[in-house]
């Protein structure tokens, strides 16, 4: 029989190879990236994350470049640590912010939200920058890799916030037995170590998590926003629904509240306005962004939990208590470090050949 403390030493050395190639690109001790939630991945969260061992990624969202750079050199005074720039490639200053990652010598800039253009993921590049993008299926996910992605995110429907249609699961099995090129980074619904250490034997270098860091001591969340998430389950994570297929709205994964009810009732008002010819299809598309954004910042930042938007993913019901960030990474290092513990020796063939 293996001694305890063997048997953890055995866990962590598999580990530690598993996600090589993720903590490589990272250039952290953890594979494990912060997910960019807009008004809750900023200065305070990133830099704990990063500080923890973990890579923390600042979300832009709707910030100004201005804004952005602030965020930058605010983030860098609580760490000297790597950590990215999650950018949204619908934001109409895309080009600036790429400037400001750029000149405040930024070393890894997401870009998430749509599939970038080629001339985007260059400049990030010539700029000297580690590029991550976001891959909805193996088709996109080669084309980004031609493109001169350096690494890949593949987020399931799991997710909290804006989602896609296919699982994390079964993203796993289209892309990670097929992406040998680029480490591969596994989102949506993880909130755990033995769904960490499950990916990473399919061949994931890392994970991301956001929900399960939404109730971190260091983040700003107002403590009702907290409390929602302790207080709910997996099941209350709920996607918003469409109103009409001819008018495509991609679905945002929150908590069951008011403000979901009321989303339902400003595609009505929106799509009706859209169809009069008052709003064409790019400002009725927008006009219902606008909604989530204020009403996330209710929730957040102010702290209506009943009007606000309660982002978040269905990981949410792993989520029990206000708790460290230090805390809850070295959490998830031991849960996946005990999980690849308890495969036999013949693993470890396969993880050297990983490595």
């Amino acid at each position: 029989m293996t001694a305890p403390d063997s048997r953890s030493a055995i866990g962590r050395d598999r580990l530690a190879r598993l996600w090589r190639a993720g903590t490589a690109l990272l250039g952290c001790r953890v594979a494990l990236l912060g997910g960019a939630m807009t008004w809750v991945s900023e200065r305070n969260l990133v830099s704990a994350i990063s500080n923890a061992g973990g890579f923390g990624v600042l979300a832009c969202g709707a910030m100004s470049p201005d804004q952005l750079a602030s965020e930058i050199e605010a983030t860098r005074a609580l760490t000297d640590r790597p950590f990215g720039v999650n950018l949204i490639v619908m934001h109409p200053k895309l080009a600036e912010l790429v400037e400001v990652c750029l000149a405040h010598a930024v070393g890894h800039v997401v870009l998430a939200g749509g599939l970038p253009a080629r001339a985007t993921m260059t400049e990030v590049k010539d700029g000297g920058a580690k590029l991550l993008c976001f891959a909805p299926s193996l088709g996109v996910a080669k084309k980004l890799i031609r493109a001169g992605a350096d690494g890949l995110i593949i987020e399931g429907m799991e997710a909290g916030g804006h989602i896609g249609p296919v699982a994390t699961s079964v993203l796993a099995q289209e892309i990670l037995p097929e992406v040998h090129e680029v480490p591969v980074f596994v989102a949506g619904g993880i909130g755990h170590g033995e769904a960490i250490a499950a990916y990473l034997r399919m061949g994931a270098a890392g994970c991301q998590l956001g929900t399960r860091f939404v109730c971190a001591t260091e983040s700003i969340a107002h403590p009702s926003f907290k409390q929602a998430f302790i207080q709910a389950s997996a099941r209350d994570a709920v996607p918003s629904v469409q109103i009409d297929p001819a008018f495509k709205v991609i679905p945002v994964r929150a908590l069951a509240n008011q403000a979901t009810r009321l989303f339902t009732q400003t595609q009505l008002d929106v799509i009706a306005r859209h169809r009069r010819g008052e709003l064409s299809y790019e400002e009725a598309s927008l006009a219902i962004e606008h909604f989530w954004a204020g009403a996330l910042r209710r929730a957040v930042i102010e702290g209506d939990v009943e009007h606000g938007s309660l982002m978040a993913g269905q990981s949410v019901g792993l989520v029990r208590k206000i708790q460290p960030t230090a805390e809850i990474v070295a959490e998830l290092v031991e849960q996946t470090a005990s999980a690849l513990a308890r495969e036999g020796p013949h693993v470890d063939l396969a993880v050297e050949d990983v490595a």
